[in-house]
């Protein structure tokens, strides 16, 4: 078992036949276990079982961005009232990216702010939703709504993330490669040479660790957890409008920064292309609308004064976070096949 930091309090454990128990407390009374169908939900019935000290309930969400709406988290709301879940509980979220950035999301407002612990199903919640304290929902927007509030555990469990399904497996790899591209060239090496089927003992723990030492720099992304965002600046736009997965749409958008990273610092986009698509992962989002990606884009929560910041990279392991100009955007959009 390996274990991380990524802020006060805030610890992420990674291995196999883990203990997916709560941190040690004396005062918790009540536990509500949020997670989502199929694979989810059984691994929370796994851990509901095991909890015999406290009285728990299972609240189960819709898939996906479904459950990261307004609507959604006012009835999960209303079950927590009826629960009568206090201060001193927990919330613990059992699911994919989304599952986690809404159990995050809940814990955060309820009774303003209550333990939350999060178990991730999913490759990409693994790698990054559960891990840094993001959480937060949709209103006109990927994630215009949301809070900073550590996990105080996050439970990385390996053996679960061996049977996710291929298209799972390959939707985190985007969140995994984007580390490597980041910070640590051994992940790409790994990816270079196996694809999808990468090591997760290997890329799993070191995706991790760039991102809670990152994070543990900078909670609330005021200087360096910026360039996290690498790939999501034109990147949730195109997950809004193609309907395509999160890491899916973080791969095209990656190719789009490496476009302007090329234009601006010769950066080589192409073997960045070359790598996404080797993996399987898409580096295209054809046919989507320019002009309605340019106002999603200019309405983003990472839109400073100055402008649209976009992380771009002089090399890999050398990102930079700049300001680009409207024609950047423009082109970068016509190099994905925006029209």
């Amino acid at each position: 078992m390996e274990r991380f930091v990524a802020g006060p309090g805030a610890e992420i454990l990674v291995g196999r036949k883990l203990d997916r128990g709560l941190p040690e407390r004396g005062n918790r009374e009540r536990v509500a276990v949020l997670t989502q169908p199929g694979r989810p939900a059984e691994v929370a019935a796994e851990i509901v079982s095991a909890l015999e000290a406290v009285q728990t309930r299972l609240i189960e969400l819709p898939d996906r961005d479904a459950a990261k709406d307004l609507a959604v988290v006012g009835e999960v709301y209303d079950e927590l009232a009826d629960f009568n879940l206090g201060r001193h509980d927990t919330v613990l979220g059992v699911g994919g990216g989304a599952l986690t950035d809404v159990a995050g999301f809940v814990a955060a407002t309820w009774l303003r702010g209550v333990e939350s612990v999060l178990v991730p199903t999913t490759l990409l919640a693994a790698v990054d939703a559960a891990i840094g304290g993001k959480s937060g929902i949709n209103r006109r927007g990927k994630n215009l709504v949301g809070a900073f509030w550590h996990p105080s555990r996050v439970i990385v469990d390996l053996d679960v993330l061996d049977g996710l399904p291929s298209v799972l497996r390959l939707e985190g790899s985007a969140e995994i490669i984007k580390a490597g591209v980041l910070a640590d060239p051994l992940i790409i090496e790994a990816y270079a040479a196996n694809g999808i089927e990468a090591d997760l003992d290997v890329v799993v723990p070191r995706a991790i660790a760039v991102k809670a030492g990152i994070v543990s720099d900078d909670f609330r992304e005021a200087s360096r957890r910026t360039l996290l965002n690498f790939g999501h600046t034109i990147g949730h736009a195109v997950e809004i409008l193609a309907s395509l997965p999160h890491g899916f749409a973080v791969s095209v958008g990656m190719v789009a920064a490496g476009f302007v990273s090329n234009r601006r610092f010769g950066f080589d986009v192409d073997w960045l292309t070359d790598l996404l698509f080797s993996t399987g992962l898409p580096v295209a989002a054809a046919g989507v609308s320019k002009a309605a990606a340019i106002d999603l884009i200019e309405r983003d929560k990472k839109r400073s004064a100055d402008g649209v910041r976009m992380v771009l990279l002089r090399a890999v392991s050398d990102p930079t976070i700049e300001v680009v100009s409207a024609d950047e955007i423009s082109d970068a959009l016509d190099a994905i096949g925006a029209v």
